[in-house]
């Protein structure tokens, strides 16, 4: 169950522990820590997609050490047997991201769902919000890596020759193509070399931020790759649209296991 409805969360608050993910891009001037803040969903703790990375990197928010994500999901008060939902109130939909890195290191798939439509859909539908301080009692909690989810530069670069795995990035067509520039000023423009485009907003409902039926996912895309594929990579600006990709093909591939090219972008097409 990767994505549960408004109306279930509402009627289990209690039964689950909560995640607000949001995430926004640096030019878009939007503080989450803020906005959350001032309104969240009952329950929510706020996850911190930037703190809660690898910070012997420069690279965006990579995933971080295992050791330290047991520290940071125990600090979060959420144990392995936990049912988690995550949701975000970003046009990014990085709640995403969030599913994937708990899967990554290896949270029971069946307990770590996204909300659809998220805190947009919640608001449209006015259920309550508040701005209440979530009480934390800290956990132990147990990672374990599931290295196949992730891909590097070497790898990236050898499949350009092998073409063991079919690479698809979740940015728009401009800055896929390199006809604008990239968010961010150390980054040039371009894609990754055979790699295919399909914008992770082709597959959103922009009403209310829900993912569009299987139907409808299904055939976008069929149109760039055979949707019974399981080698398949998905890629973005710095690895959290990737993850909004990695989710819906999952929806419409239940054989298929979430795996992201973790620099995307922003390692790929870094200035040096």
């Amino acid at each position: 169950m990767s994505l549960v409805a408004t109306d279930w969360l509402y009627n289990n608050l209690n039964e689950v522990k909560i995640l607000d993910s949001s995430w926004h891009l640096p030019t878009q001037n939007r503080d989450a820590l803020k906005e959350y803040s001032n309104e969240h969903i009952l329950n929510s703790i706020f996850f911190d997609i930037d703190k809660y990375s690898d910070k012997e990197t420069d690279l965006p928010h990579m995933l971080p050490k295992i050791g330290e994500w047991q520290k940071i999901v125990s600090n979060l008060g959420i144990s392995n047997k936990d049912k988690i939902v995550v949701y975000d109130n970003s046009d990014l939909i990085s709640s995403c991201r969030c599913w994937y890195t708990f899967i990554y290191f290896g949270h029971d798939p069946s307990l770590i769902s996204v909300l659809n439509g998220g805190l947009k859909k919640w608001k449209q539908e006015e259920k309550p919000v508040v701005n209440d301080i979530t009480k934390i009692s800290k956990t132990y909690y147990s990672a374990k890596e599931n290295n196949e989810m992730v891909k590097s530069k070497i790898e990236i670069d050898e499949n350009i020759s092998s073409k063991k795995f079919k690479v698809i990035d979740a940015r728009s067509k401009e800055r896929f193509e390199g006809k604008v520039s990239e968010p961010r000023s150390n980054v040039k423009s371009g894609s990754i070399k055979y790699s295919s485009c399909l914008p992770f907003g082709k597959l959103i409902n922009k009403n209310d931020n829900t993912f569009m039926e299987k139907n409808e996912l299904i055939l976008s895309f069929k149109e760039i790759i055979d949707t019974e594929d399981n080698n398949v990579v998905f890629s973005c600006g710095s690895g959290v649209t990737a993850s909004v990709l990695a989710l819906a093909y999952s929806l419409i591939n239940n054989k298929y296991t979430p795996t992201i090219y973790d620099g995307s972008w922003s390692e790929y097409g870094l200035i040096k």
